[in-house]
């Protein structure tokens, strides 16, 4: 795909090297990625992508920014609260870079989508947070014959590797099966330093470039570990294996312990006001840790979810029960906890958005 007068003068450091020049820079032109996640890896991502002169991204994310977002974010302001992620992040790409053809997709990656838009693209890059979806974009990856870079953080520490590519391993070959409830970490509760989520989304951007334009040793079969606490980096190798990279169909994805239980629960500030003026059965519970309390409330009993069982006979028996935390993910986790150890018949409802939209 020939570039124009204008695209060789933005590309310009590009084109000086060597190992790119023209014919790598065309090769990115030309190229396709799909992007799942537009969070905190995602962000930087794009970003990075979009002015390396990616032809085509395509960013998969149903989420809307929250203010909780901002640490790590870097592509969202104040002002995008409550806006559509890939949207706000589609208006920023196109005003750094307008020869990039931007595509959004305002759902979630799953089985029914997942094939149709891994088959069409050249790389995927995943910027999700949660194990389903790793292993769901693996095993899409593996069927359509795609290479996949994959990064993930926790609190201080980064890995970062490439799977599936030119028939090397996959993400199952080195993590076979996903951990069970007791192993996961609690997405909602666990920092992290945005700086490092920084950090891993302009490597996976950099190994994209790689696979794309033929340069460099691609991040295959190597797991890269790394601490921003000492700056320490870790290679560790790992080999393909045929048991767990043989993969010719979807299977089932029900062990994602961060996902949003039924969300027909959930209810508006407006309508908890109302119901906690109108209906004295009504009990609210603040599922938050102290320190985020401390931050502002609206009142409730504070039980955080940690500690939700051992301390489930402190709820009232009330007809209903309101819970609520700072983005409405813990307290759809608090109810999903409640039903599975309370039996009694008790209308239990989650604050949309928590705090954060209030």
């Amino acid at each position: 795909m020939m570039l124009t007068k204008e695209e060789y003068k933005r590309y310009d450091r590009h084109i000086r090297l060597n190992e790119v020049g023209v014919v790598g820079q065309e090769k990115l032109k030309a190229a396709t990625v799909l992007v799942i996640g537009a969070g905190g890896l995602g962000c930087p991502v794009l970003q990075y992508l979009a002015a390396a002169g990616i032809g085509h991204l395509i960013i998969v994310d149903h989420d809307v920014v929250s203010i909780s977002n901002l640490q790590r974010q870097v592509l969202f302001s104040t002002n995008d609260v409550g806006k559509s992620k890939a949207e706000v992040i589609k208006d920023r790409l196109f005003a750094l870079n307008p020869h990039c053809k931007i595509t959004t997709v305002l759902s979630r990656f799953d089985k029914e989508n997942a094939l149709k838009l891994v088959a069409k693209v050249d790389v995927v890059v995943d910027g999700t947070d949660n194990f389903s979806s790793r292993y769901l974009i693996n095993d899409a990856c593996v069927i359509e014959d795609k290479p996949l870079v994959s990064a993930s953080i926790q609190r201080f520490d980064g890995q970062l590797s490439v799977f599936n590519y030119q028939e090397g391993p996959t993400y199952r070959c080195i993590f076979p099966n996903p951990p069970s409830a007791e192993e996961a970490p609690n997405c909602n509760e666990i920092g992290v330093v945005g700086a490092m989520v920084g950090i891993m989304g302009t490597m996976q951007a950099t190994e994209v470039i790689k696979i794309i334009t033929g340069v460099g040793k691609v991040l295959s079969g190597e797991l890269l570990l790394i601490s921003g606490m000492d700056m320490s980096f870790q290679k560790l190798k790992f080999k393909k294996n045929q048991k767990v990279a043989n993969i010719s169909t979807l299977g089932e994805y029900n062990f994602d312990f961060c996902e949003i239980p039924n969300q027909e629960v959930e209810i508006d500030f407006k309508t908890v006001e109302e119901l906690l003026s109108s209906d004295k059965s009504v009990t609210l519970i603040d599922v938050r840790e102290e320190y985020e309390r401390e931050i502002d409330d609206i009142g409730g009993i504070n039980i955080p979810l940690a500690e939700l069982e051992e301390r489930i006979n402190e709820i009232p028996s009330s007809e209903k029960i309101i819970f609520y935390c700072q983005s409405g993910k813990r307290s759809l986790k608090a109810i999903e906890l409640y039903q599975s150890l309370n039996k009694r018949d008790v209308k239990l409802y989650s604050l949309k958005g928590g705090m954060e939209l209030i």
